[in-house]
């Protein structure tokens, strides 16, 4: 999985406050850290990597989202005489900074840090580890024999400084999903390139209209289709530099083909999982590129589309292209608390959740970053007998993700959401719109210390 790493430098962003804690706690001559050198207050034991809290028995707590719930509740059942408090929160969907809100009242009050807490978005490390929250997983917390088990790269977007901060749950690399029967009774061939798909696409809107080659009403629009067009919206070129560049041929080719399959009504704006969209077209889709977990949590899940329709192919590349390109929508991420008090149980379920094929080989929805669990995962969903066709189409996409558009601090899901869905909605193209993105990233970007080149 080839997904741009967060550069994030913790002395370069705030020398001074960490030059005077290291200057106080050196002065104390101990080996043990309190107060401001532990930042908790208690006495705290340096080991694995950082200073770790004293540990007591008792439940450990875990935040999850809806989809995540189900992996809580097996490892519960699973182990039946460990103490576990699940919570449920929105999972930072679309960029929302609950976590990082959450966090900065928890840093003020000195209490209240999950012990662990699954996030959709793959941008956390950028500010946990500045904010003090993770705990580092590659000093001696989980062994070597299973963190080199991930699919490679998988883990790059929680790696800081050649720490690791978190866990990949998930890759979601795009490919093209479609309705295969329909594909074969109405005579269309899958396309392999952008412009084949952007006639199909007229065709259909011609002589099946209500059907649908995709849909660009979500959020995460850009990553499913400006990512994979290679288009240089967010590369994060340094520690906190980022080159921003909206307006170029590798955009705009998209989103004028976009435009033109919006105008003539194959590719919908509603988003899919709107309650337009699943009452009124949910069933009109003939072709829809979408991240690896739409098999799953979309078309079976939401859209409860019968068996033997789905099947999944390649993303189309633009003719002349040398290497193929896709994109990725979330995948999520496991982090562990470095205030934990319940350290050897948090880290088990940590690596349970992450690892175990029990959830992540047969339930889970999105293909797995662990690679053995991933390949437990092709099988039993190949053998389900949902699928149109054999999937593993999966495995290929996951290492064709695009490099250079990054995981920065700043959301490119709000981003899109506040500054293109609007203007979409008001019938305006999104080649229009494209200025206003670059100007829009540009000012999160800088809000959030980034340099930016454009």
């Amino acid at each position: 999985m080839a997904t741009r790493k967060p550069f994030t430098d913790r002395g370069k962003l705030f020398p001074r406050r960490r030059s005077a804690l290291l200057a106080a706690c050196v002065a104390t001559g101990i080996l043990t850290a309190v107060s401001a050198c532990g930042g908790s207050g208690t006495a705290t034991t340096t080991k694995d990597g950082f200073a770790q809290a004293p540990q007591k028995d008792g439940a450990f707590t875990v935040w999850v989202d809806s989809t995540r719930l189900a992996a809580a509740k097996l490892y519960q059942k699973q182990h039946p005489d460990v103490e576990m408090k699940i919570v449920t929160y929105d999972g930072n969907a679309n960029g929302s900074n609950y976590l990082q809100t959450k966090v900065q009242l928890f840093n003020r009050t000195g209490k209240g840090w999950p012990d662990v807490v699954f996030s959709s978005q793959n941008n956390e490390a950028t500010w946990a580890v500045d904010a003090d929250f993770v705990a580092p997983l590659n000093k001696g917390l989980v062994p070597e024999s299973t963190l080199s088990g991930f699919a490679k790269g998988a883990n790059d977007v929680c790696t800081v400084d050649g720490t690791l901060y978190c866990l990949r749950n998930d890759l979601s690399q795009a490919v093209l999903w479609y309705n295969a029967p329909l594909m074969k009774k109405w005579g269309y061939k899958l396309p392999t390139t952008w412009e084949e798909y952007q006639k199909l696409g007229e065709k259909v809107a011609a002589r099946h209209p209500g059907y649908l080659v995709g849909d660009a009403g979500d959020s995460y629009t850009p990553e499913v289709y400006l990512w994979a067009s290679k288009c240089g919206a967010n590369d994060i070129t340094g520690p906190k530099s980022v080159s921003v560049n909206t307006t170029s041929a590798n955009c705009t080719r998209m989103a004028e083909l976009m435009d033109v399959l919006i105008k003539k009504k194959s590719m919908s704006i509603s988003g899919v999982f709107s309650t337009d969209f699943g009452k009124n077209k949910a069933d009109k889709v003939l072709m829809m590129p979408g991240p690896a977990w739409y098999g799953g949590a979309l078309f079976k899940g939401t859209f409860k589309t019968p068996a033997k329709q789905i099947a999944a192919a390649p993303m189309p590349q633009w003719s002349g292209e040398t290497s193929p390109s896709t994109g990725n929508v979330g995948g999520g991420t496991w982090l562990l608390s470095k205030h934990s008090e319940h350290l050897k149980a948090a880290t088990d379920f940590l690596t349970w959740v992450t690892t175990d094929s029990a959830y992540q080989g047969d339930m889970s929805p999105g293909f797995p970053a662990y690679a053995p669990a991933a390949e437990t995962w092709l099988r039993q969903q190949n053998a389900s007998g949902y699928y149109a066709g054999d999937i593993s189409v999966l495995k290929d996409a996951s290492t064709q993700v695009w490099p250079q558009w990054g995981s920065g601090q700043f959301s490119q899901e709000a981003i899109w959401a506040a500054t293109v869905k609007p203007g979409m909605t008001q019938g305006k193209t999104i080649v229009s719109l494209l200025p206003a993105w670059q100007d829009s990233i540009v000012k999160y970007a800088k809000s959030n210390g980034y340099k930016v080149s454009q």
